[in-house]
Parts: structure tokens; sequence; C-alpha cells
């Protein structure tokens, strides 16, 4: 039943955070979300520091299992048309799971305030997926699916308008099927412009 609890307030909180922010966000407006009053709160957590971190260890957990991360590098695709659904299948996982949309929102929010929260931005929008479609496409590379090249380079030049068409998502929901497409495009180009002379 405590682990409930603290899974209840852990996701109230990320509502809370993503909506308001740390600043604007207090355990008495949590506590009563839950039907609970501030004491209860605190039998499980000693304070909004002690939330705001047990939330975030949460979220790199929950984000690294389902996405990938540099610690959790995603198989290299046997073909192009492999590697294209891979890219659709984990920008749409972005684009759709609420948790990983209100995590995002939150980062994007704390990043000029809490020093993890910069880290974990710095992680997710940029280095974390660099590193990983580095992974990727040197295992491309070395099956000659793509032409030789710098894979590092490859990997900031792929990455980076997907990611800012996720965040486009993020600002303007109403423009995620449009972006899904214009990433689906994106990413046919790239192949097109990049694809090796495998047999």
């Amino acid at each position: 039943m405590a682990r409930n609890t603290k899974e209840s307030i852990l996701m109230a909180s990320l509502e809370m955070f993503s909506r308001n922010g740390y600043a604007g966000t207090n355990i008495r407006e949590l506590s009563a979300s839950l039907g609970m009053v501030k004491s209860g709160v605190y039998k499980h957590f000693a304070s909004k520091e002690d939330i705001w971190n047990a939330l975030l260890d949460k979220m790199v957990a929950y984000y690294d299992q389902r996405f990938g991360s540099p610690e959790h590098l995603p198989p290299v695709p046997d073909s192009l048309e492999e590697f294209l659904a891979m890219t659709m299948q984990m920008v749409d996982f972005t684009v759709h799971d609420e948790k990983i949309i209100m995590i995002r929102k939150v980062l994007m929010i704390e990043q000029f305030r809490d020093e993890r929260a910069k880290e974990l931005a710095t992680k997710h929008f940029l280095t974390g997926l660099t590193q990983m479609f580095t992974h990727v496409f040197a295992g491309m590379i070395e099956k000659e699916l793509l032409k030789s090249d710098d894979p590092e380079m490859l990997a900031f030049a792929y990455t980076a308008p997907i990611s800012s068409l996720i965040h486009l998502c993020d600002r303007e929901p109403e423009k995620t099927d449009e972006a899904l497409k214009q990433v689906e495009a994106f990413s046919r180009y790239f192949i097109k412009v990049h694809e090796g002379e495998a047999p």
C-alpha cells in the first residue's frame, strides 16, 4: 500500500511540475489533489526536493528502458527499412507517451533552475541521442548499409532536426501528425543520401 501511495505522489507531482514548474508546485495542493493531508505526503518523502529527486530517478529509468540511452543502446538494424521503422517507433513513443511528454516539459522548465535537470535536458535532447545514433550508424556503416562516413557527425545531423520536431509537438500538439510525417520524410531523405552499397 505504501508503495502505491508513493507512486501516486510521484505521478501527481509529475503532472504538477510539468504544468506549474517546481516553484509553482506546493505540497498542500499536491496532497489535496490526492485526497491527503500534507503530513501524509511527508510520511513518504522528507521534502519537495526529495520528491523532485525521486521523480527524476523514476523518469530516467522509465525513459531509458523504453526509448534507449547511451547505457541502453538500441540494436543495429539489418536493413534501411528496419532503421526507418526503428526511428518511427522511437519518435512515436516519445511524442505520445504521456509520462515522457510531461518529463520533457519538466526538464524544459527546470533546466535553468536545477543543475540535475540541466544535465538531463542536455543528455536527452542532445548528447544522449547523438551517442545512441553514433552507435547505430557505426554499425550500419560496418554492415555497408550506409556509405563510409563519420558516424558521430551523421548522428548529430540526423537527430537534431528530429529533436526539433519533437519539441514542436510539445509546443503545438495539434501539429503532431504533420510532424511525424516530416520525420518520416526526413528519415527517408537521409537514407537516400547516405545509403551504402550493401548487396
